[in-house]
C-alpha cells in the first residue's frame, strides 16, 4: 500500500515537474535573469553611462561631448552594429578590472563578446576561439596619446623622437601592436607589467614616464581613476600600426548568431560613414594640424 502511495506520488511529479519548469523559465525571462552577461572595465562603464545619461544606446549620431573616449565608443558602435544586425538579446555588464579575465572567458565561451576592440594580431592569436570581426579602427587611423604624470617635469620638455634616449614607458608583451610600437623606440627602458591599471600606477608614481593610451578630449585628456591621475602630452601623438577589431567567442551558445549580426551591422554603419564619423567626433582621431606624430609606420 505504501509503494502505490509512493508510486502515485511519483507519478504526479512526473507530470508537475515539467510545469514547474516551464513557469520558472517565464519567471527568469520576465524578471530579465536570462540577460547576458558582459563584462567590461569599471571607469569604462561609469564614463559609457555618463556619457549616455540616460539615452538608449540606438538613438547616439553624435559622439562629442563629455565622457566620450575610444572604449566607450566601441561598446556603443558594437551594440548599434548588433542590433543593425538583427541581434536582439539584452545584456548585463559587470565591472572590474577584466582586461584578461576577458579573453579567458571567450575562449571557455562564458563571455560572448568584448566591447572593447582588440588588435588584430592579439585577435588572431586567439583565432581558434573567436570570430574576427571586421575592422572598426582601419590601419593608419590609430593615434595614441602620450600620458604622463601631471608632476613629471622631464616629459613636458619631449619634443623630438630623438629625446626618447632619455625616457622610459611601460607595457606588455601581452599587447602585441603597443609593444612592437614602444619597442622600436629609441628608449631609455621599457618595463613590463602586464595589468593595466598597475602600468597607469607606475606612470602615476614617475616609476616610468610615460604609457599610450586613446586620447580623450572630452575629458580634457585627462585619466583620473582611483587616485591615479594622468595627462596626455599637449602636442605629441603616437601612431599604432595595426587595426582594431570586436571579437565574438566561437564557444558561446549565441557566438555564430551574434558575429553574423555583427558583420551585417558594421557593414551598414561603415556605409553610412558613421565609424569614422564616431571615432572622429569623439577626438580619438586627432587634428593634426595641432599635434605632431612622434614616430612613423612602416611601409608594407
Amino acid at each position: 500500500m505504501g509503494w502505490t502511495q509512493n508510486n502515485k506520488y511519483l507519478r504526479s511529479l512526473y507530470f508537475l515537474l515539467p510545469m514547474l519548469a516551464v513557469l520558472f523559465s517565464h519567471t527568469v525571462n520576465a524578471l530579465g535573469i536570462n540577460k547576458i552577461q558582459i563584462y567590461v572595465r569599471d571607469d569604462v562603464y561609469i564614463d559609457y553611462k555618463r556619457f549616455l545619461n540616460g539615452r538608449k544606446v540606438s538613438e547616439i549620431t553624435d559622439f562629442s561631448g563629455e565622457y566620450i573616449r575610444r572604449d566607450v565608443v566601441d561598446m556603443i558602435l558594437a551594440q548599434q552594429a548588433l542590433a543593425l544586425g538583427g541581434f536582439t538579446k539584452e545584456f548585463e555588464y559587470q565591472t572590474g578590472n577584466v582586461n584578461f579575465r576577458n579573453t579567458k572567458l571567450l575562449v571557455q565561451g562564458k563571455l560572448l563578446l568584448s566591447m572593447d576592440s582588440y588588435w588584430l594580431e592579439d585577435a588572431k592569436a586567439m583565432s581558434d576561439s573567436v570570430y574576427i570581426s571586421k575592422a572598426l579602427i582601419k590601419r593608419g587611423e590609430y593615434y595614441a596619446g602620450v600620458f604622463y604624470s601631471p608632476n613629471n617635469e622631464k616629459m613636458q620638455q619631449l619634443h623630438s623622437y630623438q629625446q626618447l634616449i632619455n625616457y622610459t614607458s611601460v607595457s606588455t608583451p601581452r599587447w602585441r601592436t603597443d609593444w612592437e610600437t614602444l619597442h622600436n623606440l629609441p628608449l631609455n627602458k621599457l618595463f613590463v607589467e602586464h595589468e593595466w591599471v598597475s602600468q597607469a600606477r607606475m606612470v602615476s608614481m614617475m616609476w616610468a614616464d610615460f604609457m599610450l593610451m586613446p586620447l580623450m578630449p572630452s575629458l580634457k585628456n585627462e585619466f583620473n581613476l582611483e587616485g591615479i591621475k594622468l595627462v596626455a602630452h599637449p602636442n605629441l601623438v603616437m601612431l599604432l600600426d595595426g587595426s582594431r577589431h570586436l571579437v565574438v567567442s566561437k564557444a558561446h551558445p549565441y557566438g555564430k548568431e551574434a558575429f553574423k549580426a555583427l558583420q551585417k551591422g558594421l557593414k551598414i554603419l561603415r556605409e553610412r560613414g558613421m565609424i569614422i564619423k564616431a571615432y572622429t567626433q569623439a577626438g580619438f582621431i586627432p587634428d593634426l594640424s595641432k599635434y605632431k606624430v612622434l614616430n612613423q609606420l612602416p611601409t608594407r
